[in-house]
């Protein structure tokens, strides 16, 4: 993992608003509360950014991460992955 670190807080925070919140809801439920809770915790925290995706020099489309986390991890609520 190349940011084991801060992936560590970033599923600390994810825990809490889990355990706050309870299993279950959909996933944009769970998406502002994590941002307020890594915000608590000192993270710059950006929302659904626009990303354009180039192939040999073509746009073929455009990525929108749930959230980048001190602009180093995109935080993928909906797997519950973090990409980095």
């Amino acid at each position: 993992m190349i940011h084991e670190e801060l992936s560590g807080k970033i599923i600390g925070a994810a825990m809490a608003v889990l355990n706050e919140l309870g299993p279950g809801l959909d996933e944009k439920i769970y998406e502002r509360p994590l941002v307020i809770e890594l915000r608590k915790r000192g993270h710059l925290v950006e929302q659904q950014r626009a990303f354009p995706v180039h192939y040999s020099g073509e746009l073929v489309g455009t990525l929108v991460p749930d959230t980048i986390v001190d602009g180093l991890v995109i935080a993928d609520h909906q797997s519950g992955e973090s990409v980095q």
